[in-house]
């Protein structure tokens, strides 16, 4: 039982002497290595370490014990893959060395050093490779060139200085693009597999070092070690125990001790590098797809309960559980598209509401494609709104034959929807039910589902021209949503009250409205929602005079979009970028823009029409004041032609103002000529008042259309023909709107 207290001795230079007193040459019992210890080192100030105790980690802990008791004056460092478990052991966990943030969706250890103010090298995982590879490959540098590929490399291999070093030697052979694209490519395992031939066995290569201390392990540990790598991102503890078997507690203590599991206290990983072995080993046992099916059936359980809880006050907190388990749930899914799809459309249903509040939609978008690929001429049996969400997820091609099947699931619903959001996102990215009823007839009697429908039928008034009803209704919403704690719906109440007043010019409370909607947006991380608010504020505050302040506005849209990457909203921000241009005298940038804009709007959809409408009749204002008043009218017609049966009026009345300013232009020779011109364009502007239902201000193109006319045709003539505008039913507008275009 003397091994390590031996090894001690020999360390010190404290061999047996050759010659023994001659009672001990008598004895048959050879002198104990550890009081031979304990005699040599009980007055003496001294630092013993003690490397690598793990694979002797109960006699290294006696003998510490022992020296630590006799020896006041001693003190003992240890190394370990697992604490000695002695009172009064002081534990120094050393994590893997800081890497940078990729943006991966991993969870890269952060440094506290000049490497967060952006030096790469103040990280320690890059310059521990850039030392070695430059040992290996003298002619390295590390340049903006090399440096995405290190940043990569340190990333993937979790910080781990042998995995780092490992990697850096293959630089010997391969440029430093080549070493991270076949780690990506082949395998951490199989790339470091060639190591220093002097140094220990389970230093030479990345597996062999995560082999030594799989090793260690007893069996039910290492059960629980292969279990657990199913999880990605780690897991709560409940998660671990439901998943993977009997009450884990003690044994995941065990894992922790043994640095093959670390835990914040709240929720356990385990390093990528680990987790890949285990996973291997879990296949071995023959134990994945059980696992896997378990692990995917908690979290569907686990996003079904949350749903619940997304339309009450609680959501911010439900949020936040589902985001420490978002790679959990992106491996449910990935795993149940491929092996069990029923599993699959019901994650996605129940995920909706989850991923739209957090600005995660776009994680849908492959898994929602899969599904829909696999599925057979008819929606799967029993999960019709299953598909139907699947479809809103992965399908912006309107003409698409799962739209036409979507669309006879929600016409055929004669019930309230089991995912009451579905309600929210269908109306979102579809536009209104061409019944009316058909919202309020799929949404339930509970106090969210209510106030969403009256949020619809208000946003329907307000869209159709009803402002003064629809500003009263949505004040009710407001306190509906309010009352129950619920942001998304609180932020989309006070959004269009903001935008209501804009419209009235009314600044201030349009600017505190849009704050305090952003403020629960922000909250909720609600990407989408913000980048559509912080345009319509943009385009007010271009209208107040803010162009700075907008275009700030503009700025933080397009960054949004491009996180997101969203095609058609990006076209809303060329959009209004381009007009911006205009409106500054700049023609060529404003056409680089519109050009843009109308390029990102090469696909079917409701959103996708109004928009087009709008890029479209921002290129016939562009052509007007580059004096090109035949394209000008090609463009404007376009723009009609857009949404010819738009069920909201509204969407035509930047339509009707576009003609407008073109009957301005259309004819220029003479003072007789331009009077019809000009009075139909007065026309027109009041058109486009009956189809909004008021007058916006401080919206330039209207001024200026309205200022030329009334130049020609004196106020009271313009004010008539205004008047005659306004006056007009939304099919007499539709039809004045025919006749300009034609």
């Amino acid at each position: 039982g003397g091994q390590v207290a031996q090894v001690v001795l020999g360390a010190l230079g404290l061999r047996e002497p050759a010659l023994r007193p001659p009672a001990a040459a008598l004895s048959t019992t050879p002198p104990d290595p550890t009081e031979r210890l304990v005699a040599a080192l009980a007055e003496q100030d001294l630092l013993l370490i003690l490397d690598n105790c793990e694979h002797l980690i109960a006699e290294a802990a006696t003998l510490v014990r022992r020296l630590l008791s006799a020896c006041p004056r001693l003190t003992v460092l240890a190394t370990s893959r697992e604490p000695l478990g002695i009172t009064g052991e002081h534990l120094v966990p050393l994590a893997p060395l800081p890497t940078a943030p990729l943006g991966t969706g991993t969870a890269p250890h952060l440094p506290h050093d000049a490497a967060a103010a952006g030096d790469p090298l103040g990280y320690p995982a890059v310059r521990l490779f850039a030392d070695r590879a430059a040992a290996v490959r003298p002619e390295f540098v590390l340049t903006p060139d090399t440096m995405d590929a290190v940043l990569q490399i340190c990333a993937v291999l979790d910080g781990l200085p042998l995995a780092i070093e490992l990697a850096a030697a293959r630089m010997r052979t391969f440029s430093v693009a080549q070493v991270a694209s076949r780690l990506a490519e082949h395998g951490r395992f199989r790339l470091l597999s060639r190591g220093d031939r002097t140094a220990a066995a389970r230093h030479q290569t990345l597996y062999a070092a995560v082999e030594w201390s799989w090793s260690l392990l007893d069996a039910e540990e290492q059960a629980l070690a292969r279990r657990f790598a199913v999880f990605t991102g780690g897991a709560a503890l409940e998660a671990v125990e439901r998943v993977c078997g009997d009450p884990s507690a003690d044994r995941l203590a065990d894992l922790v001790d043994k640095s093959l599991v670390e835990t914040d206290g709240e929720r356990y990983h385990m390093l990528e590098t680990i987790r890949l072995f285990c996973l291997e080993r879990l296949a071995e046992a023959g134990e994945e797809n059980r696992l896997r099916q378990t692990h995917a059936a908690r979290f569907l359980e686990l996003a079904r309960r949350a749903d619940d809880h997304l339309c009450r006050s609680e959501q911010l907190h439900w949020l936040a559980l589902l985001s420490a388990d978002n790679a959990n749930l992106q491996a449910a899914l990935r795993w149940s598209v491929a092996h069990d799809r029923p599993t699959a459309w019901r994650l996605v249903a129940a995920l909706a509401m989850y991923w739209w509040l957090s600005g995660r939609r776009g994680q849908a978008t492959g898994h929602a494609v899969r599904l829909l690929d696999s599925a057979a001429a008819e929606p799967p049996a029993g999960l019709a709104e299953e598909y139907m969400l699947a479809v809103l997820h992965a399908v912006p091609e309107a003409g698409s034959p799962h739209w036409d099947r979507a669309r006879a699931i929600v016409g055929s619903l004669d019930g309230p929807m089991r995912h009451r959001f579905g309600v929210a996102l269908w109306g979102m990215l579809t536009g209104p039910p061409e019944d009316g009823a058909t919202g309020r007839r799929v949404l339930d009697a509970d106090p969210w589902s209510r106030a969403l429908s009256r949020l619809g039928a208000t946003l329907l008034a307000l869209l159709n021209g009803s402002v003064v009803e629809a500003e009263r209704g949505l004040e009710s919403v407001l306190a509906d949503f309010r009352a129950l704690g619920e942001r998304w719906g609180t932020a989309q109440a006070l959004d269009w009250l903001a935008v209501i007043a804009g419209w009235r010019g009314d600044w201030a409370r349009a600017m505190e409205l849009w704050k305090q909607a952003l403020d629960r947006l922000g909250e909720l991380g609600a990407l989408d929602e913000l980048a559509d608010v912080l345009g319509r504020r943009a385009d007010a505050r271009l209208r107040a005079g803010d162009a700075a302040g907008a275009r700030a506005d503009y700025d933080r849209v397009s960054d949004l979009d491009r996180r997101l990457g969203r095609p058609e909203p990006m076209a809303w921000v060329h959009l209004r970028l381009g007009n911006l241009a205009r409106f500054e005298g700049d023609l060529d940038g404003a056409s680089l823009r519109l050009n843009a804009a109308l390029a990102g709007v090469e696909f079917r959809g409701f959103p996708a029409g109004a928009t087009r409408a709008h890029v479209l009749t921002a290129l016939g204002r562009l052509a007007e004041a580059s004096g090109d008043v035949s394209e000008a009218a090609r463009r404007h017609a376009e723009a009609l032609a857009a949404m010819p049966e738009s069920p909201l009026s509204a969407d035509l009345a930047d339509v009707a103002e576009g003609l407008a300013g073109l009957a301005l232009v259309g004819r220029r020779p003479g003072p007789d000529e331009r009077t019809p011109g000009a009075e139909r364009a007065a026309e027109l502007l009041g058109v486009a008042v009956a189809l909004r239902g008021t007058t916006v201000a401080g919206e330039p193109d209207v001024a200026r259309i309205a200022a030329a006319a009334t130049e020609v045709l004196g106020p009271e003539t313009f004010a008539a023909a205004f008047s005659r505008g306004t006056s007009m039913s939304g099919e007499k507008a539709r039809e004045a709107l025919r006749a300009a275009a034609s």
